[in-house]
């Protein structure tokens, strides 16, 4: 390709901009393992899930769709309605997904014969690609589904190409431009006269052995062709007496000589000559039809992109169809909706039900404070919310008994954290980054996804953020929706403070000093973290165990972990600065002449006021 064609696989471009979609930054990508797992598995991850394609063309096209999930509601609906009308006919897409699945990736064959550097193995499949064209408009036409008609409309009429590409190449030709096979000699006439004058060299050449044993009576004559010194005439040097004089001889070989003959020169001259005439004149035909292709580009990448939407159509359908998902109503309610909603992805690996849980968010109650031990599901909790957010706004089914979403424009996340010690960067830092970036950014459509955020630090300090967070997210978030997942039970006391905070716990049931893990969140906040339990779980020694539980009852007998201690000690850091009235006490006493039942008295004061027996 020369320069001025070097963008000629370039045949449409589209502007994207923030107001397209709904926005997902790398931190959401992440953290949300949209397109991989935090262990690094594409199939762990929702892209995983959601991607039953079978062309490279719609799995490319669905992790778009998944990266830039819809804003408007039409849109949105539009594709439900095709993946819809798919998940009721599962003939019909069973036989739409068989007769994409025979097909190539056309995009990329396409832009290497636009770009000549496709070779005939590349046009053999994009022949391949086009085969199947009319059946899949015959097949795609039982789909009433608008997306699907115009799908079906974009699939070019290509038949004549396809018939070209069967008619000029070989079947199998060889990797290689310049070595010949490329073009049936049928196609063209001239390459034709070039392959008959070959063949006819090669008889004479391989009937000479058998004529020359009958004329010399040598029975080990033997005619051989060498790279070197091409076609010879071979006799042991016990006969070699017995040659005509015509042989002229060549080569001494080890028990032979070797020798020619004017005619055998002539038509060895005739073989090599036409096949190098051959390898000459395919790869000229190979180029003009290579351009042929070239020229077609725009038809070419228009049915790709025609054949990707109806493999992405397809692919939700089967996975709406296989796991029991159905159609949400996305509009531009401010609600977010979800009845008996299910993890996409833990439901999938698991291969079992998981336990579905609700979640309701409106301008009334649009921040939910949700408390509960570690490893309850928490964070299953969050992430589904999002997933089940973007699969809504991609277009496909969602995971639920029921679902409304009103459209978001942006999902932030502060979800799990990661030191960046190449930046210098810990893991508090990254935190508190992360949190800024979303107050900075959060807008009315934002869905906002806070997990343990605080943790990084003191108790005191991060319980003072994580507080400060929820009440600019409520003052200051322009009713922006929020998950906030923490273990300061001391944030469940904001609902009784703002009016759109509400609390939410994932429940746990105790037996025998042991937890049951239910998954299933309830309303209302819950005071207790059972951390050494969980501990126990984790395979801690029992000798540190017994001591936790010692050590947890002796600061809890203290009054240190007491949940129920006065506001001026739990939100004494809420309260407005001022000097602590039993620190001026202290301040005042005259130490000196204070004496030991005093000094007792003194101390079993404060212990009554801060709570103490």
């Amino acid at each position: 390709a020369t320069q001025g064609d070097a963008l000629g696989h370039l045949t449409r471009l589209q502007r994207l901009t923030a107001a397209d979609a709904l926005m997902l930054d790398e931190t959401a990508v992440v953290t949300l393992e949209l397109l991989e797992s935090s262990g690094g598995s594409v199939r762990d991850s929702l892209f995983g899930v959601l991607d039953e394609t079978v062309t490279p063309m719609g799995a490319r096209l669905l992790r778009q769709w998944l990266l830039r999930p819809l804003l408007d509601p039409v849109a949105i609906a539009a594709r439900q309605t095709a993946v819809g009308a798919m998940v009721e006919a599962p003939a019909e897409r069973a036989r739409l997904r068989a007769l994409l699945r025979g097909i190539g990736d056309l995009e990329r064959l396409t832009s290497r014969a636009t770009l000549g550097q496709a070779h005939a193995r590349d046009l053999v499949g994009l022949r391949a690609c086009l085969a199947p064209l009319a059946e899949i408009r015959r097949v795609g036409s039982a789909f009433a589904a608008a997306p699907f008609g115009d799908a079906l409309a974009e699939l070019a009429p290509l038949d004549d190409l396809r018939d070209l590409l069967t008619a000029a190449l070989e079947d199998e030709p060889p990797l290689g431009l310049h070595d010949g096979g490329l073009i049936r000699a049928g196609w063209h006439e001239a390459l034709a006269a070039i392959v008959g004058d070959a063949r006819e060299a090669r008889a004479w050449i391989a009937g000479l052995e058998e004529r020359e044993r009958a004329r010399t009576g040598i029975s080990s004559l033997r005619v051989r062709f060498n790279r070197v010194f091409g076609y010879g005439i071979e006799v042991t040097h016990a006969q070699a007496a017995r040659v005509p004089a015509e042989y002229v001889r060549r080569q001494t070989l080890t028990g032979a000589e070797r020798y020619v003959t004017p005619e055998l020169k002539e038509y060895e001259a005739k073989a090599l000559g036409a096949d190098e005439r051959r390898r000459r004149l395919e790869y000229e035909l190979f180029e003009e039809v290579r351009r042929t292709v070239a020229a077609r580009a725009a038809e070419l990448l228009t049915t790709a992109r025609a054949l990707a939407r109806l493999d992405v159509f397809a692919s939700l359908a089967e996975v709406a169809h296989t796991r029991g998902h159905v159609r949400p109503v996305v509009d531009r309610d401010e609600a977010l909706t979800i009845v008996e909603g299910r993890h996409p992805v833990l439901e999938a690996r698991l291969g079992s039900p998981v336990t579905p849980n609700d979640l309701a968010l409106d301008r009334d109650a649009r921040i939910v404070i949700l408390t509960g031990p570690n490893m309850a599901g928490k964070s299953v909790y969050l992430r589904q919310t999002a997933h089940i957010t973007i699969m809504a706004q991609l277009g496909a089914f969602v995971p639920a008994r029921e679902a409304r979403i009103g459209v978001v424009d942006r999902v932030f996340t502060r979800v799990g954290a990661q030191d960046n010690l190449a930046r210098g960067q810990s893991t508090f830092l990254v935190e508190m980054i992360e949190t800024a970036i979303i107050l900075n950014n959060v807008t009315p459509r934002s869905l906002v996804l806070l997990d343990e955020v605080g943790r990084g630090t003191s108790t005191f300090d991060g319980l003072a953020i994580a507080w400060a967070v929820v009440e600019a997210l409520h003052d200051r978030g322009h009713g922006a929706k929020v998950l906030f997942a923490t273990h300061f039970h001391e944030l469940t006391r904001l609902a009784g403070r703002l009016g759109g905070v509400r609390n939410f716990h994932v429940a746990v049931r105790e037996w025998n000093d042991e937890i049951v893990f239910l998954h299933k969140v309830q309303t209302g906040g819950t005071d207790r973290s059972y951390g050494v339990q969980v501990a126990r779980l984790a395979g801690l020694p029992a000798p540190v165990i017994a001591r936790a539980k010692a050590l947890l009852a002796e600061l809890e007998e203290a009054g240190q972990l007491r949940t129920d201690a006065s506001d001026a000690v739990q939100l004494g850091l809420f309260a407005q600065a001022g000097p602590d009235p039993m620190l001026a006490e202290l301040a005042s006493l005259d130490l000196a002449h204070l004496t030991p039942l005093e000094a007792l008295n003194m101390l079993a004061k404060w212990q009554q006021r801060l709570g103490g027996r």
